[in-house]
């Protein structure tokens, strides 16, 4: 990849978090670019691989920069997306940030197995942490998710069965290297729902769910639906804690 690349805008670089990566100070870099068109998501710039003028997309010069800056206060990189496993940035970025003694945080949407194993199976790329999407019931997925390709991959079972290929990569990690993550929005996360992703996981999986937000989504109807209450939500993790304890709200 020449220099002139490392110029163009690639993602939203996050300079320092205390959330996107557990236990550890990081920085945080979002990659245009995904394979799914979640109606609920706000990163629309991101997902549709475009500047829609509603984050200001950096270089990955800027991130190299940051990172070299940064170097013995931020210990970790979380390279996000979008959906990294589909760019081509990502092997130079985990190369660049472990050069320079960054811990690796990856997360995906876990419909890519073939590239999720690739990179485990390679000690240059093999992330040190891996956190999982689940959006709602691998069953409703063609329907809901990606309606585009819905006769498809109801006929195949497409989704039920990379989403299970995945988790079990995911799962081959330690405890404490790994994550899943639901955001609750109230069409897609119900108790059955719930029940159905929750049959993916390991018992001693983290669960990390998030509140949903009306807004900007990529769907504009879903602008209009109310997140789940307090309450409600507060239901819904109980339930997800009695099949896997590790389930909490972030």
């Amino acid at each position: 990849m020449n220099e002139l690349s490392l110029k163009e805008p690639a993602g939203v670089l996050v300079k320092t978090t205390c959330v996107d990566y557990p236990g550890i100070l990081a920085g945080s870099f979002f990659l245009r670019g995904c394979n799914l068109r979640c109606p609920y998501c706000y990163n629309t710039g991101l997902v549709l691989g475009k500047d829609d003028g509603t984050q200001p997309l950096n270089t990955v010069q800027e991130l190299f920069d940051h990172l070299e800056k940064r170097q013995g206060i931020l210990k970790g990189l979380t390279i996000s997306g979008g959906e990294p496993l589909l760019n081509p940035y990502t092997p130079l970025i985990i190369r660049k940030a472990r050069e320079l003694g960054y811990l690796i945080k990856l997360d995906t949407n876990g419909t890519l197995p073939d590239e999720l194993e690739a990179f485990i199976n390679n000690p240059d790329l093999k992330p040190d942490f891996i956190a999982m999407d689940i959006k709602t019931n691998p069953s409703r997925y063609a329907e809901v998710i990606c309606p585009a390709f819905s006769n498809f991959y109801k006929k195949t079972g497409h989704f039920e069965k990379v989403l299970e290929r995945s988790a079990k990569l995911v799962a081959s990690y330690p405890a404490d290297q790994r994550e899943w993550r639901t955001v609750l929005v109230p069409p897609l996360v119900q108790k059955s729902d719930i029940e159905a992703m929750a049959a993916l996981l390991p018992k001693d999986a983290s669960w990390q769910f998030a509140q949903f937000m009306n807004q900007n989504c990529i769907d504009p109807s879903y602008n209009e639906i109310y997140p789940y209450t307090d309450q409600e939500s507060a239901d819904l993790i109980a339930y997800a804690k009695e099949l896997i304890p590790g389930s909490n709200l972030r």
